[in-house]
């Protein structure tokens, strides 16, 4: 009689666990815990000479363990593990992005009002040339099967092809919309994002052709890119309409697209955690958990400061690093500036180091 009583209830506890496994899934996993981002250190800089307070892209050296911070007319360099200044490079009209290239022991910036890239000595920070681009210079990447640097010329709409080695360009592509920052997979491919037209732009580092355009709707006005190289995933980021998309690099298919906070400027995929970065102008960074290579779901979502929309993440540390200011109310609006935002105060830049 115990026995089979202890049957009978084994037996309701098996139908119930096999009717849970098909209602949820058989393969449903809980979602990995957020990350638990907080807030570490905050450091403020002065601002550069005639700067007023731009700022914009920022890069980080792990192996070397610097971190450099765009900031108008001077590039900051600081320590990657006690954020100190280790040193300065400039003056620039209007600096944008930063690339090193270690196999030549040297690093690459762009300066927007000369239409110039300059080249310094990435031991000594000391700059050893330029390169004349003539065309609107904004961010850069290098794309390590061709061993070349690619600048994404904004308002040229276009890219150029620059050999490190020579520091001579090679050759300009034409783009056919403004660009933002790009992404490249380790395979032979760069990724840029077309603002103009919401796409994301393939193009085959090996020939200088694009190869393909694909629209990310309904995320549009892209402005930033991250890459998940190994599952061949590009994730775009758009303004208008707010969303970040999840796309098939092979093909541009979307395969998911979620909703993000205004402003845009910076995606980071982190194979080591298979998490997903998107920082943007509200003060928000989205933190998502890439489930499968067709699913990402939001685990986490860190308030940081207004402005604080460009972002580069420590892959050794996972450390976090943003720059922002303060900023004046946004003016009134008027019919060529329907939607005017707010604009930095001189005086308050800062660099926002966030840890776990």
């Amino acid at each position: 009689m115990k026995y089979s009583s202890l049957a009978r209830v084994g037996g309701v506890l098996l139908c119930a666990l096999f009717v849970a496994s098909v209602f949820w899934g058989t393969s449903a996993q809980p979602n990995p815990a957020g990350p638990g981002y907080h807030l570490i250190k905050t450091v403020s800089l002065p601002p550069g000479p005639g700067t007023g307070e731009y700022f914009d892209y920022i890069t980080v050296d792990a192996d070397a363990r610097r971190v450099y911070i765009t900031h108008g007319t001077e590039v900051v360099v600081l320590n990657a593990d006690d954020y100190s200044v280790v040193g300065k490079i400039g003056p620039f009209q209007r600096c944008h992005g930063v690339v090193i290239v270690k196999g030549v022991g040297k690093g690459y910036i762009t300066d927007e009002g000369p239409q110039k890239v300059a080249v310094f000595d990435i031991k000594t920070l000391k700059i050893k040339g330029e390169i004349d681009v003539k065309n609107d210079v904004d961010s850069l990447i290098y794309e390590p099967v061709s061993k070349h640097i690619f600048t994404m010329n904004a308002g040229s709409k276009n890219t150029t092809v620059i050999d490190p080695v020579k520091d001579a360009v090679i050759t300009t592509i034409d783009l056919g919309q403004g660009v933002e920052f790009p992404a490249v997979d380790g395979k032979g491919m760069v990724f840029d994002n077309g603002k103009d037209k919401g796409e994301v732009i393939a193009i085959d580092a090996r020939t200088n052709k694009v190869k393909a355009s694909w629209s990310a709707a309904p995320a549009a006005s892209l402005f930033a890119m991250g890459m998940d190289g190994k599952n061949e995933r590009v994730f775009t980021g758009g303004r208008d309409p707010q969303f970040m998309a999840m796309m098939d690099a092979t093909n541009g298919k979307v395969l998911q697209s979620v909703p993000i906070t205004a402003g845009v400027d910076a995606i980071i995929f982190e194979p080591s955690t298979s998490l997903l970065f998107a920082s943007t102008r509200e003060g928000m960074v989205h933190i998502y958990h890439e489930d499968s290579p067709s699913k990402i779901t939001e685990i986490e979502t860190l308030k940081t400061e207004y402005g604080a929309k460009t972002m580069q993440i420590d892959p050794k540390t996972h450390t976090i690093f943003l720059s922002t200011s303060d900023f004046n109310p946004a003016a009134a609006p008027t019919e060529k500036v329907p939607h005017p935002l707010p604009t930095s105060k001189p005086g308050n830049f800062r660099v926002l180091v966030y840890g776990r």
